[in-house]
């Protein structure tokens, strides 16, 4: 098949060579088969539980619900898959934090190269099972009333189960980064989030089903204010504000090489899906102690920090609050505005009409400074608006699915496809050069 060797790959043409090329096909098969055996090991139960009375105490459970959306249900099935990728991720994330925090770690991750990368993994799966084991303990302990023949080894044995669950999680999530398509962990979140689909899809379309017009009116204003959701996170996701950047001429023997012009891309949404991640962990945690603690004060708490509380505007403005905070702390983490001015310096480039040195690190934190702004506005829009509608027009179906699992899906979509296509302009430039 002649495709161009100036662009990309178009859609068809990448169909194609997936199907044509025997490296990326092998890819392909591992990554999905490996995904379905994690979506088997989510249905296997954990023995010993009476699942009947577990699943009614934790029906309308809002933590329940909030980690369900990142487990595919494992957590309210409790499978042995229960934890699934969640230890990992708050490794991750704790690792991440530490490494901005302590010298030793950031020196690992920037100097040492990809033995220091190593190491860091090495640290986080230390802490991932450690996280797991503290995580299986606690959950055993809680389902520990719900125990067909107490023993005390029920407590020990469930842990251990579930932890060991975790890890071989996090162990396929790694084959899957190394030797199938996409990043491993996202991969098992994205799969975990469409297998609630089909059930929000048909109870959807059996409420459009009902012969009510004004129902199937409002369900069709459901699925656009989705859709165009979906084009806004697309839009965002992938906007970027470009800073000009002109390198130095410089003189190689004879030769003098002219000022070449490049720039410096600044994402729009720098923290992508966690600034909103962090922000409905907090605002769950209220909901959660009042009904382990069922003190009325966090009662009453918990009631104005709801979306369907006696006062959704400050539930909105909090949540708003929230996003908007992460989103600077996120920010602050990935994007070092000094580390970026000494880089350019010493690479002989600056920023057109800047000063270098204090001049450019101060300029590209102000830009970065406004781009968070909107992106954090952004996100709090996303994470709204659909609650909002679907509160306004009375169809729940897609309760639980929201804007989290919309950035997910969409996020881990584009970059998945980018793989894709950057493995296929690979391979066919090493047929080229063959």
């Amino acid at each position: 098949m002649d495709v161009s060797k100036e662009k990309a790959p178009t859609a068809q043409e990448t169909f194609m060579q997936m199907a044509q090329a025997a490296g990326l096909r092998g890819r392909i098969l591992v990554t999905i088969g490996l995904l379905i055996l994690v979506r088997l090991g989510v249905h296997l139960p954990v023995p010993g539980i009476d699942r009947v009375a577990f699943s009614q105490n934790v029906q309308n459970s809002p933590l329940i619900g909030f980690l369900d959306l990142f487990s595919g249900g494992g957590l309210s099935a409790l499978g042995i898959f229960a934890l699934g990728i969640l230890p990992y991720i708050n490794a991750s994330i704790i690792v991440q934090l530490l490494t901005a925090a302590l010298p030793s770690l950031e020196d690992l991750q920037k100097n040492e190269g990809e033995a220091g990368r190593r190491k860091i993994s090495q640290i986080t799966r230390y802490v991932s099972l450690g996280w797991a084991i503290l995580q299986s303990v606690g959950i055993a302990i809680w389902v520990s009333p719900f125990a067909q023949v107490p023993s005390p080894l029920f407590i020990p044995q469930t842990a251990l189960a579930l932890t060991a669950g975790s890890m071989f999680v996090m162990w396929i999530s790694e084959v899957v980064t190394e030797g199938g398509i996409g990043n491993g962990a996202s991969l098992l979140i994205f799969i975990n989030i469409v297998s609630v689909l089909p059930r929000s899809l048909g109870q959807t379309f059996e409420l459009a089903q009902s012969g009510d017009t004004q129902v199937v009116g409002r369900v069709i204003v459901l699925l656009l204010v989705f859709l165009v959701t979906i084009v806004g996170i697309v839009f965002v996701q992938e906007g970027t504000r470009r800073i000009p950047i002109i390198s130095a001429r410089r003189q190689v023997g004879r030769k003098v090489y002219r000022e070449s012009r490049s720039y410096l891309p600044l994402r729009l949404n720098q923290g992508g899906v966690m600034p909103i991640i962090f922000a409905s962990s907090v605002l769950i945690v209220p909901s959660f102690l009042a009904q382990s603690l069922n003190n009325p004060f966090l009662v009453q708490v918990a009631n104005v920090l709801s979306p369907s509380g006696p006062a959704p505007w400050a539930y909105a403005l909090f949540y708003l609050t929230l996003i908007l905070f992460f989103s600077y702390f996120y920010a602050s983490l990935i994007v070092n505005p000094v580390d970026m001015s000494q880089n350019l310096k010493k690479m002989g480039a600056s920023i057109p009409g800047i000063r270098p040195g204090q001049k450019t690190s101060d300029y590209i934190e102000k830009v970065l400074n406004r781009l968070t702004f909107l992106g954090a506005i952004f996100l709090g829009l996303v994470a709204i608006v659909p609650t909002a509608v679907e509160s306004a027009i009375g169809v729940q179906t897609f309760r639980g699915f929201g804007a989290t699992s919309l950035l997910i899906l969409v996020g881990v979509a584009i970059e998945t496809a980018k793989q894709i296509q950057t493995y296929l302009i690979s391979q066919r430039y090493e047929g080229m050069v063959k």
